[in-house]
């Protein structure tokens, strides 16, 4: 595959911006791209609520701003906080999207790759549950390298990288436990679409 894929305006298993045959759970969250975003980033990031607690549901409530603040102590850290992406991969490898991949998400946050920043702008947001440093699920790979061929049926996907990538030094997920190496060759994309190994410039 070249670095570029090719992508259309509208692709087999899309309806707009919205992926078929994956659950839809629309988030508030979102605004317009910029006119003329060129979307050729994907961005991989982990989460989990409570931290390190998985199919509790709060990842969704904080998505669709119905999480209860008072429901956990560590909620007080993030009260308020209107974020979104466009997937989550739990678990067990099942794929929900949040937002329109035609439009611009809440889940970078202050960014910058390859020269351009505000990432959000020209990215599109895939969160693993996860906790970062630890182990993803077999099923999570496989769900998340079929999602990004089909986000590159649709947007001309050139990069994916990490939410540490993107962030240095403010954000670490996925971590040291998500294996590129291992995504990389479940896609078959070029060297040049993902990050350098840690050493590397």
């Amino acid at each position: 595959m070249t670095a570029r894929p090719t992508a259309e305006p509208g692709g087999p298993g899309w309806s707009g911006g919205w992926l078929e045959g994956v659950r839809h759970c629309p988030s508030p969250n979102f605004g317009a791209r910029p006119e003329g975003a060129h979307v050729d980033l994907v961005v991989v990031h982990s989460i989990s609520l409570p931290p390190g607690e998985y199919g509790t549901g709060d990842v969704e409530r904080l998505f669709t701003n119905t999480l209860d603040w008072d429901a956990h102590p560590y909620f007080q850290h993030i009260r308020g906080l209107e974020v979104s992406a466009h997937f989550v991969i739990d678990r067990q490898g099942v794929v929900t999207q949040y937002v329109d991949v035609f439009k611009r998400a809440w889940h970078a946050g202050a960014s910058c790759w390859r020269g351009k920043d505000n990432c959000n702008d020209h990215s599109v947001g895939i969160e693993m549950e996860g906790l970062e440093g630890e182990i993803f699920e077999p099923a999570q790979y496989t769900s998340l390298a079929d999602l990004c061929q089909h986000i590159a049926r649709v947007c001309p996907i050139a990069h994916v990288a990490g939410h540490e990538h993107i962030a240095p030094g403010r954000k670490q997920d996925p971590g040291p436990g998500f294996e590129w190496p291992r995504l990389a060759a479940m896609l078959g994309w070029q060297p040049e679409c993902f990050p350098p190994p840690i050493g590397e410039n």
